[in-house]
């Protein structure tokens, strides 16, 4: 190994550790290791101010096909350095988002479908299940388990029933339905952008196995936690005129109806825009626009809450990822992976599914996604496997591994903490009791479905 490459790699599980102890915002560590990696690594070791240009990749932001390619062309590759589409996009989103929260979508859609099932438990998980897994194809699962988890504890004291079992299918729920996608998971994102993949491709790929799996994990949940959710629930008789009414939600009709619009908007674009060659970039940038002129006399309150923090983190963690790119750590894994598969694609398909979703469940799935994508690259254009199918089985792996334990996924660290804000702590062991049976079972249907599928 060269010195480069060791100091790229202390630096990045340096880093690694400081984001999985805790101890500080995910983003301080990702931010000093970025730092870190163009300083020691890129100027003093290398001696290579244009690794530092490369790595941040600013000039991409100035070219046509970052933002729009001709409709039915060829979707741009995010090389080397940071994905700014994913960035963009992800920021663009949380502005959308919190102008739905704003005026109480999310607490609407919740009520209207408890309603809906005559506010009785068991149903109520199954709604909120198959709700989150929806949501999760489209938003953010973060933003979905902060509103889903919200109102099913605000429903567990009005009911008097425990809500930790359905904060834990919701959470398990949305990380599986999030996989459909490429707008779901954040993995997906990173994937999505980096290769140049389109809503579609996901949908008709990682969608058919992510709602045979959805509908696996309703089963599982529904008989794991029945008897749990009826025996806390009890003979309590509550008084059907103490039930909250799906309007109450609403703070505002008048920009209910245009956010509304707005997401349904944006939805159409997501779809369509491997026809209409609109990057998601720009579909950000779209959804933020118009949900800020929309609500423009809260637009400084809706841009307070946005999650800052995190797109730093996407930032330096990107960084910290290009070190190991740049320096040619990654492209030893790939070799590596290479060798001991021996360019088997049936081979290499667990290997990759199942060691993505280990570390997938011991860290956050985001860093795991972005160290792979030039590990799949150099694995990709080394042998004669296919990148799509390599790309499939990465994002199965980190989106359904990530749900083993409480800090695999973002969405498992928001639902665990609000339950304990609202004082419900959700331990280790209670979590994964259930989720790692589910995510075993979810895993072997999908290492099942890429080997008859893609080999």
């Amino acid at each position: 190994m060269e010195l480069s490459q060791i100091f790229a790699l202390v630096i990045f599980v340096g880093m690694f550790i400081a984001v999985v102890s805790d101890k500080w915002h995910r983003y301080i560590p990702a931010l000093v290791g970025a730092g870190l990696t163009v300083i020691v690594v890129f100027l003093i070791i290398l001696k290579s101010p244009q690794a530092v240009l490369d790595t941040l990749s600013l000039g991409q932001l100035t070219e046509q096909a970052f933002w729009w390619v001709q409709p039915g062309g060829e979707l741009v590759e995010s090389h080397q350095g940071v994905n700014w589409q994913t960035i963009i996009f992800i920021g663009g989103m949380m502005v959308m988002v919190e102008g739905l929260g704003e005026v109480g979508f999310f607490r609407w859609l919740c009520l209207r479908l408890a309603k809906l099932v005559n506010y009785k438990v068991v149903p109520i998980l199954v709604v909120f299940m198959l709700l989150s897994g929806f949501l999760a194809m489209f938003i953010d699962s973060i933003t979905v388990l902060l509103f889903l988890a919200t109102v099913t504890i605000e429903l567990a004291r009005l009911l008097k029933f425990d809500p930790v079992p359905i904060i834990i299918a919701e959470i398990f729920a949305s990380n599986v339905g999030g996989s459909a996608t490429m707008c779901g998971d954040p993995p997906n994102v990173i994937i999505g952008t980096a290769f140049g993949y389109t809503f579609f491709d996901f949908a008709t790929n990682t969608g058919p196995i992510a709602w045979i799996g959805m509908l696996a994990t309703l089963a599982f949940f529904y008989f794991a936690f029945r008897k749990v959710l009826t025996a806390s629930h009890g003979d309590t008789i509550i008084d059907p005129s103490t039930y909250p009414e799906p309007g109450e939600a609403i703070t505002n009709m008048n920009l209910f109806r245009i956010n509304t619009g707005i997401f349904l908007l944006i939805v159409v674009l997501l779809v369509t825009h491997a026809q209409t060659g609109i990057s998601v970039a720009l579909i950000g940038v779209i959804a933020a626009a118009l949900t800020l002129l929309a609500g423009f006399r809260g637009a400084r309150h809706i841009l307070e809450r946005v999650d800052w923090r995190t797109l730093l983190f996407f930032i330096g963690l990107f960084i910290c990822v290009g070190g190991l790119e740049v320096t040619g750590m990654l492209e030893k894994l790939a070799e590596f992976i290479a060798e001991v598969s021996g360019g088997n694609i049936t081979v290499v398909i667990p290997i990759i599914l199942w060691i993505s979703a280990i570390a997938s469940g011991l860290v956050d799935n985001i860093p795991f996604a972005a160290t792979m994508i030039p590990v799949l690259r150099g694995l990709a254009q080394t042998t004669a496997m296919k990148l799509p199918t390599l790309a499939w089985t990465l994002a199965l792996g980190t989106d359904i591994g990530g749900n083993a334990t409480p800090i695999g996924a973002s969405a498992n660290v928001v639902g665990t903490a609000v339950a304990q804000r609202e004082g419900y702590r959700i331990s280790w062991g209670r979590f994964c009791k259930y989720a790692i049976p589910a995510a075993i079972m979810v895993l072997g249907l999908c290492w099942l479905y890429l080997v008859v599928r893609y080999t």
